[in-house]
């Protein structure tokens, strides 16, 4: 009776560490799932169905001559926020960065979302910003006097105005309300 207690307390000893071992290799997220990232919503809604990467958008800037726009979706890391209002970001786009406006001022982005997600609704565009307009960006950036007023000549930038952001969701995002304007 002993042996037959303890063979039967074997088999169940095997068997137990058996499907723990199954379940130590079964990994928790296999590469064809994708972690689900909650957003914040500013500006028009839109859905973030058929979205390209910042890397892709950077290619199809280089393609792209002065004054040609392209409505796009576009999925990258906000790397600058206009620390004064959250008016405009940065987002790196390849081996460039793109600089994104709120169509209209009609929203602004948390100025305290560097590093976080953000996926963009708009338009992408190559255009001639000249001196006034990047010293005042450079001001606002909060660069020094010195560096603003080394700026002398208007450049080619890739920009971007969008009508909808989604930002990856974090707590206390510090946003500015955009004035609305009666017309």
């Amino acid at each position: 009776m002993k042996q037959l207690i303890t063979g039967v307390f074997a088999i169940f000893l095997l068997l137990g560490c058996k499907e723990q071992k199954q379940e130590e290799e079964m990994p928790a997220i296999n590469d064809e799932q994708v972690q689900e990232i909650a957003y914040m919503n500013y500006g028009a809604e839109f859905s973030n169905n058929d979205v390209i990467d910042a890397m892709e958008l950077g290619a199809m800037y280089k393609t792209m001559k002065v004054g040609d726009t392209t409505a796009v979706k576009v999925k990258g890391t906000i790397a600058e926020v206009c620390v004064n209002m959250g008016c405009w970001i940065k987002m790196p786009v390849g081996d460039a960065s793109v600089t994104v406006k709120f169509k209209d001022y009609g929203f602004f982005l948390p100025k305290n979302g560097q590093g976080k997600e953000v996926i963009l609704n708009g338009n992408a565009f190559k255009n001639i910003t000249p001196v006034k307009e990047l010293r005042h960006y450079a001001e606002d950036a909060g660069k020094s006097k010195e560096e603003i007023e080394a700026i002398t000549e208007e450049e080619v930038t890739l920009s971007f105005v969008a009508d909808g952001a989604l930002v990856e969701k974090f707590d206390n995002p510090d946003v500015e309300v955009a004035a609305k304007t009666e017309e």
